[in-house]
């Protein structure tokens, strides 16, 4: 008979630097390729003449606020499918059969 009062894993606990790791590396990647090509076509102080003409943003904190901007969305990504894929609790497991 099954002991499902422990919970059962296939790999022990990863450290929280690791885990950290594992989400904000592949986003910050991301974040740069996404920079890059966004803004090889859009010019940053035209993007704000069109969304915010009143505010004195120059074109390097165009990029930045961009590159933060797609960091910020792909570590959500990363974020969501590390949620998904982490291991059943020990409460989502089958009812046993009494």
């Amino acid at each position: 008979m099954t002991d499902y009062t422990q919970p059962r894993f296939d790999h022990p606990p990863r450290p929280m630097a690791q885990r950290v790791g594992a989400i904000a590396w592949p986003s910050f990647f991301s974040a740069g390729v996404c920079t890059m090509v966004f803004f090889a076509f859009i010019d940053p102080i035209d993007l704000r003449d069109m969304t915010f003409p009143g505010l004195p943003i120059s074109r390097q904190l165009g990029y930045t606020l961009g590159f933060f901007v797609f960091w910020t969305a792909t570590a959500a990504s990363s974020l969501f499918t590390w949620i998904l894929l982490r291991p059943a609790s020990r409460f989502n497991r089958p009812l046993s059969p009494d």
